[in-house]
Order: C-alpha cells, then sequence, then structure tokens
C-alpha cells in the first residue's frame, strides 16, 4: 500500500497558506518505490530562533560597548553609601552623647550646687566686683561723653564708692594680706593650690582696675580751664595703657611660686619639672610684653607730641558750613579744618577720632591710627596668667 502524496501536498499547501500559525512548516517529498515520506523544514522555522539569538545578543552587545560607564557609575554608587553610612553613625553618636547628658543631667546639678557650696564666698565676691567694675566703667564714660556738662557730684561718689569697695575687701580678708601683690610680693598663705592662686590674682586685677578708674574720676573733676576735654582724653589713655601694663606684671611672682611649688615632693624630678615650668612661664610673659611695649611707646609718642587733625579754621570757612558743626549740630567751638576740606569742633573731632580715622562727612583717611580709651573706658580684659 503506496503513500498518498497528493494528501501530504495538500497538507503542504495548507501549512504555507497560514503564515500566521505557530507550526513549523516544511517541504515533504514522497517516494513511490520506497515508500518513505521525508519532510525537510524550510527556513521559515529557523527565522523566530535567529531573531531570538540576535534580540538577545544586542543587549550583551550593548552592555559591551558601554562597559566602561557603569564601572565609573558604580564607582560613585559604591561611596555614596560610604558617605550615608558615616552621616548616620555621626548622628547616632550626637543622639547617644545628648541620651548621656540627659541621663547624667540630675547628678550634674548636685555637683554643681555642692560646689557653689564650697565656694559661695568666692563666687559672690566675684560677681559683687564684676557688677562694681561693670557700673562704674559705664558711669565714667558716660561723664566723660558729657564733657563740661558732667556732674561732679557722680564723680565723687564714683571715687569714693571705688575706693570703699577696695578697703572693705582688703579689711575682710586682711589676715591673707591680698594687698601684697600689688607690690610684687606673695599674701601670706602657707599652701597655695591652683583655686586659691586664681583666687588671688583675680581680685588683685579688680583692684587695680579700680584704683585706676579712681584716678580717672579725679582727672573728671578737675576744671576746665586748668585742663581742657582733650589733654583729659590723652591723660585717660596714658592710665590705661599703664594700668595694663601694671596688671601685666602683678601675676607673676603669685604663678611663679605656685609652679616651683612642684618641687615639694622633695625629689630631683619634682624639682626640675617646676623650675622648667617655672622658666617657661617667664619667658612667655617675656614675649607678650615686648607685644605691650610696642603699644606703651605708640601711646608716650601720641601723648607727648598731641597730633593735631587739622588747622583752625577761618570765618569765611567756617560760613561756608553754615556756622554749625556737624556732628553736635550747635555753633562751631574752636573749629578745625581738616584736609578734607570739611570744617568741625575741635572736642567734637577729638572724640570722633578716638574710634573713627576717617572724616565723618566723606570718609576720608584722616588719621593712621585709632586712639582707643580717650573716652575713659577701662578694659573688659581680666589678667589671669
Amino acid at each position: 500500500m503506496q503513500p498518498n502524496c497528493a494528501h501530504l501536498h495538500s497538507i503542504q499547501g495548507s501549512g504555507e497558506d497560514s503564515s500566521s500559525s505557530p507550526r513549523l512548516s516544511g517541504e515533504g517529498s514522497c517516494h513511490p518505490s520506497t515508500g518513505d515520506v521525508r519532510i525537510q523544514l524550510s527556513s521559515s522555522a529557523g527565522e523566530p530562533r535567529e531573531n531570538a539569538t540576535s534580540r538577545a545578543s544586542r543587549p550583551g552587545s550593548q552592555s559591551r560597548s558601554h562597559g566602561q560607564a557603569p564601572g565609573e557609575a558604580g564607582g560613585l554608587e559604591d561611596a555614596a553609601p560610604d558617605a550615608e553610612e558615616q552621616g548616620g553613625s555621626s548622628l547616632s553618636e550626637l543622639r547617644y552623647l545628648l541620651q548621656w547628658l540627659h541621663r547624667s543631667l540630675p547628678y550634674l546639678l548636685i555637683l554643681c550646687v555642692k560646689l557653689i557650696a564650697q565656694h559661695v564666698t568666692g563666687i559672690s565676691l566675684g560677681i559683687g566686683l564684676l557688677t562694681t567694675y561693670a557700673y562704674a566703667n559705664k558711669s565714667i564714660v558716660n561723664q566723660v561723653f558729657l564733657r563740661e556738662r558732667c556732674s561732679r557730684l557722680q564723680c565723687t561718689w564714683l571715687l569714693l564708692y571705688l575706693s570703699g569697695s577696695s578697703l572693705l575687701l582688703y579689711y575682710t580678708f586682711h589676715s591673707q594680706s591680698l594687698y601684697h601683690s600689688l607690690i610684687f610680693l606673695s599674701p601670706t598663705v602657707d599652701f597655695m593650690n591652683f583655686w586659691e592662686v586664681l583666687w588671688i590674682v583675680g581680685v588683685t586685677d579688680f583692684i587695680l582696675k579700680f584704683l585706676f578708674m579712681g584716678l580717672k574720676c579725679l582727672i573728671l573733676l578737675v576744671p576746665s580751664f586748668i585742663m581742657s576735654f582733650k589733654s583729659k582724653g590723652y591723660w585717660y589713655m596714658l592710665l590705661e595703657e599703664l594700668c595694663q601694663n601694671y596688671r601685666m606684671f602683678v601675676p607673676i611672682p603669685v604663678w611663679f611660686r605656685y609652679l616651683i611649688a612642684y618641687g615639694e615632693l622633695d625629689t630631683a624630678l619634682g624639682w626640675t619639672l617646676g623650675i622648667l615650668l617655672g622658666l617657661l612661664y617667664l619667658i612667655l610673659k617675656l614675649l607678650s610684653f615686648f607685644g605691650q611695649w610696642r603699644n606703651f611707646r605708640q601711646v608716650l609718642r601720641i601723648f607727648f607730641t598731641r597730633p593735631h587733625y587739622g588747622v583752625p579754621a577761618s570765618k569765611r570757612q567756617c560760613s561756608e558750613s553754615d556756622d554749625i558743626c556737624s556732628i553736635c549740630q550747635a555753633e562751631f567751638q574752636k573749629p578745625i579744618l581738616l584736609i578734607c576740606q570739611h570744617v568741625f569742633c575741635e572736642e567734637c573731632i577729638s572724640l570722633w577720632f578716638n574710634r573713627e580715622k576717617t572724616c565723618p562727612l566723606c570718609r576720608t583717611v584722616i588719621s593712621d591710627h585709632v586712639n582707643k580709651w580717650k573716652d575713659g573706658a577701662t578694659s573688659m580684659h581680666l589678667q589671669i596668667f
């Protein structure tokens, strides 16, 4: 029985017509002699497989063609998590510190109360000295600003107030002989620890401030026909520089004795270390003195030369300015003509150059330095070392 080749060809034809069918199409051949049926797959069956292979190969080729850029981006992406981890660790440490402070706050308050109770006398005295200084300093500056209108009664009260405060302090602690520090002697204290040194140096520094502030009050009480306002400004400046230089040397004996006292251990190491610390302290003080000495020499030069900022103005020059000072808004008193051709009262412009270097109107540089402390102010710096 031979196979029906016509039926086979009909199946092949129907497969060729349905191009959208997922079945594989092929060509069939029939050999009547042998009775074998051979089917040869057409190239259309391989197209989907080739298309799939080519599509699969495209991403690989794209990844190979752009292989360098993802590598660089990967390095940046690796660095970003490291920075985030470091930031997260810092925040966690900060949170831990805040939590520790929150838990330790009651204990810290207990220790603070105990510390205040042990040093209540020193703390109270320190607050009193600070408030006395602030009140007296502000009052003196206000009286200097008023010039001829200053209150002599107020100046007298300040002088008595500062003198009484200093005497009362020394009388209260007369057993310690704190006044010895004023003349470069050590107070009568058998053993000085760190807090006692701070106590002695701090009290002495405030007393020196009160002393020189009292001298400024005396200058304020001098009548203007004996000493002009301009001359008083130079005396205020000189007194303040003398005060700062003197205060710089006063703590030296106290601190030197405290540093050398390390040798009380009666050992070679203790004496050696104490001497080395004392010598190092003296060297540092000597270096700071050289810096302060340059400022003091400049102040002495200004005090003795009394530099002038201009020349006396004529009546015509005053009339061009409407005979009104731009600073005090009043008629000129001893008018001075600056190099920028602006006219001011001598005292007004002198007070202006205590803080500025330029003309009040055109900002032309008139002075090469600022005359500090001519307004009667006292430095707030606390000379501890």
